[in-house]
Formats: structure tokens, sequence, C-alpha cells
């Protein structure tokens, strides 16, 4: 049976590192898939490092989340490398003069977005202009094999340009309803405006695959993240208005978040639309298989954001101004996991199991012999039964310190209760304790056989380089680190504790490239 394949488990014990390619150093105002991206992964290598982590890759939307993407199968083209494009002869030296007011620790959205899409605009123009008969015939054969998605995103993002961004039940009838005429006539008129974006989707295709080839070649492993909900304004659910929860307007009639928890008294109001979960079974869950064959081609493991919204999901009407007066609605549960066991060979998927988890989700989890997660942030309260202490952790579990919604673990501890520290002080039977250094290692000497580590607790960094807080508008997605930060001995020391802990014996002589590269 498929549930009997021991591969479906993350069984070596690995180590690995959490950090959105935005967070990169680079010229261009944000990170990207670029020269530091090579670097980066020949920095694991050196520092004994299996896993590279990063949060969703789509394009991002209100906020700059990744986590609302107009896609669910685009890539986000702000992180294309512009200077692979002049390498191509599609830019200029002087397209690559970067803007004054790029900062190398922060990303500033509103400078970097248009100074990149000017420059693929004109990548696009001198692309289609010139007679690079190989490319061309790349180009095409991208989007023969990715037509199904690829024409409707290309379609959406026109529009959306055109009416301003409005959303799409807004646009014009003849769009919104999706006429066969109007969009042959979009396809003409349009022609040029559709094409860049289809360029743009292949050029980030060309490259995160070479970037994938470059890193497993390197034994490094790249571990993707798939939102469980999409955007209302995105080619999904304009193009599938019948696979979600929609009334007659077009306009989500129930949206998704998460009760009062940890993070918010009033819960998490999302906004994203709910599925439609008897009609993607009666499609034998076809969207959803070809969405995770994508993530899959993609990345070597992906982790499910909001697992528990599988086995049941927090439903709130679309009029509500919180998520407080919502309510548990089943999920397709088990037979959703067993049209994915008929369609895929092995699962290699991470289930997100964090907030209110009942014993279905766990069911739903240990079913399929998928790996949970623990936060050693959440572990110090008051019971030495909590399940994120690391004693209590089992093999098929990824462990953190943190992820990218939670404080730096610096952070934290600069801000804990004084009962957590005390508990913390008592737990590791020391009375200093060497944050976040001593917090990675209990991680690291766990039974867990994967443990993945936030960038910023490696370089020791405070709060105020955390990437993203929860119910927050503003000012999230925004940290960068740079080269200068990543000292040798924080290399050497993140890789002894690697080895000491049978995680993947590192490369940690003094000399090596790795080291030398980075100063």
């Amino acid at each position: 049976m498929f549930l009997e394949n021991e591969s479906l488990m993350i069984k070596d014990r690995a180590s690995g590192i959490l950090l959105h390619p935005t967070s990169l150093p680079g010229p261009f105002g944000a990170g990207d898939l670029g020269a530091n991206a090579y670097l980066f992964v020949d920095w694991l290598k050196g520092a004994g490092q299996t896993y590279w982590q990063v949060l969703p890759l789509g394009e991002i939307g209100p906020g700059n989340s990744p986590y609302m993407s107009s896609s669910a199968f685009a890539g986000n083209v702000l992180l294309i490398d512009l200077q692979d494009l002049a390498t191509q002869g599609w830019l200029t030296a002087e397209d690559l003069i970067p803007d004054p007011g790029f900062c190398a620790d922060r990303v500033d959205f509103s400078l970097q977005a248009p100074f990149r899409l000017e420059r693929l605009r004109r990548a696009a123009r001198q692309f289609f202009a010139s007679s690079q008969s190989s490319m061309h015939e790349a180009y095409a054969d991208f989007c023969l094999a990715e037509c199904e998605w690829l024409e409707d995103y290309a379609r959406f993002m026109t529009i959306l340009e055109q009416q301003e961004g409005r959303g799409w039940n807004e646009w014009p009838e003849v769009y919104a309803r999706r006429s066969p005429h109007a969009l042959a006539v979009l396809d003409e008129v349009s022609q040029v405006k559709i094409s860049f974006w289809k360029f743009c989707q292949w050029c980030f295709s060309r490259q995160w695959a070479q970037l994938k080839s470059y890193a497993n070649g390197r034994g490094i492993k790249l571990v993707g993240d798939v939102p469980i909900f999409v955007a209302f304004q995105s080619a999904d659910v304009w193009a599938h208005p019948e696979l979600f929860e929609l009334d007659e307007s077009g306009c989500p009639s129930v949206v998704a978040g998460v009760p009062p928890d940890y993070f918010s008294e009033t819960g998490q109001l999302w906004g994203n639309p709910l599925y439609r979960w008897d009609v993607h079974e009666r499609t034998g869950y076809a969207w959803w298989i070809k969405r995770l064959a994508s993530a899959l081609s993609s990345f070597d493991q992906v982790r499910i954001d909001h697992f528990r919204g599988f086995a049941a999901y927090w439903e709130v009407p679309a009029s509500e101004s919180t998520a407080i007066n919502g309510r548990w609605v089943q999920g397709p549960g088990a037979k959703l996991f067993d049209a994915f066991a008929k369609a895929f060979t092995e699962l290699p998927i991470i289930a997100e199991d964090l907030g209110v988890i009942t014993p279905d989700v766990a069911q739903l989890r240990d079913q399929f012999n998928l790996p949970g997660m623990r936060i050693l942030q959440f572990a110090f309260g008051d019971d030495s039964r909590n399940a994120f202490l690391p004693h209590n952790y089992i093999a098929n579990t990824i462990a953190y310190t943190g992820t990218h919604d939670n404080d730096t673990t610096l952070g934290w501890w600069n801000t804990a209760s004084a009962h957590e520290r005390q508990f913390a002080h008592a737990y590791f039977d020391k009375a200093s304790i060497d944050v976040p250094w001593d917090m990675m290692s209990a991680l690291s000497a766990s039974v867990a056989n994967t443990v993945i580590f936030p960038m910023q607790d490696v370089l020791c960094l405070s709060g105020e380089h955390r990437m993203n807080y929860p119910g927050r508008a503003e000012g999230n997605w925004e940290w960068r680190f740079t080269w200068e930060q990543v000292q040798p001995w924080q290399t050497i020391r993140f890789a002894n504790i690697t080895a000491c802990n049978k995680r993947n014996p590192p490369c940690i002589d003094a000399g090596c490239e790795c080291l030398e590269t980075l100063g």
C-alpha cells in the first residue's frame, strides 16, 4: 500500500535554514534568483546543511504577502534575476544601474517593484525582437507545456492592468463572465501585453530550475510552501469560480480565517474565498492534483500551510470585520489525500499543524505519515508535557526555533515573560542561557528528523529583523541580510552543532572555498 512507503517520512537526520529569496543580498532592492542565491547555496553546503526552506514563491498580494498571490501556479516575477537577462542580451548595462534609494537591509516594495517591472518590459521587447531561435523555441515549449494555467494567468494580469486593479467581479461583464468572444478579441488586440506575462513566467521558471539543479547538485534540497487558500483576486478564482464559495455577483459569501489565538484576540480574518469541496470531489480533486504536481516539480518537498483546514476550517461570513464570529466546517479530510496517493508515488509533504489542533487533524496527518511541525518558542509554558518541548518530539517531526510568523529567537527572549525565562532556565539547567545558540543546539540534539532555523537566528538578530507580524497590514516581508553580517565563526559554530548531532557532516575547514567566499 501507498502508506507503507517509508520514503513518505523524512527519515534521515538533517538540518536547514528558513530564508525567503527576497531576504538575500543583491543590488536591485531585494534578493532574487541571481548570484547571491547561488552563493547562499554554497554557504548552506559549507555549514553542513541539507535544506533551504522558502516561503511561497508566487506573486505578492496586499501587504506584499506571498500568501495572497494572483495565481497558485505562477512565480513571482520580481524574483527574476535581471543580470541574467542582461547576459542574454535583453538588457543593457544602463538598465542595471540600481535606484539610489534601494536599501541593503530592507525591501522597499514601492521602489523595487516598478524598477524591476520596467526592466522586465524592456527585456521582453528585446527578446521578442531578437533572432535567438533556440530561446524562442524554449519559450514556445514552456507556453505549450504550461498553457492550462498560463493562458488564463496572462489574460488575468493583462485585464487587471487595464482595469487599474479593480476586483475581477467588477470588470466589464464580458471579462468577469469570461465571454469566449471577448477573450478571443483580447488575445488578438493585447497580444504584446499577454506575451509579456508569459515571458516573465518563462524567465522565472527557467531561472528557478537552474537554481534548483545547482542546489541539488550541491546536496541541498529545496522546501517550498503551498498556501492552502488562494486569493480572491487571482486567475484561479476568475477562471474557476465554480470551485469556490461565491455568490451570484462573484463575491465570496464566506471567507477563510482562524479563531482568536496566540497571535490575535480577534482571530485572523484572511479573507480568502473558501472551496466548494463537493465540487472538487466530483472532479476527482483535479485542480488540487495539478496544483500539488506543479509544486512538487519545483521543490523537493513542500510545506502545506494551514494543514488543519483539510480536516476542518474556520468559515467566517464575508460581511464580518473580524474572525470572531465564525464556525468550524468539515474539510475534505482523507478523501483529498487518497486522491493524492493515487496520483503520486510519494507525498513529500510537511503538514503545518499549528494552531487549534484537534484529534481529527492529528489523525489525518498520521494516517498519511506526514511530518508535523514543532516550534520551540511555544514550549515554555506551565506543563512539561508541552508538545513543543524537545523531549516530547517524535522522529517524524520538523522542529523550528520559530517561523516567519514568529519573532526572532533573540527577540522572543528579550520580550519573554519572567515565567517563560524561569521555565527555560530550569529546562536547560543553566543559570545563563546563550540565546539563540543553546536553543538551536537543543533542537538539533532532539529526535526530530529535521530541524529548520530562520537565518535571523544563525545571525543572532533581534526582533526588529523579524519577517512577518500576523494581523499587521504593513511593514512585513521586508527584512534582508548582508554578507557582512555572516561571520565565519557563526558558520563554523552552526556547522559544528549540525555535525555533533549527526545531521550532516559539514565542511568546517576554515580554509574551504565557502568560508573564503564569505570573507
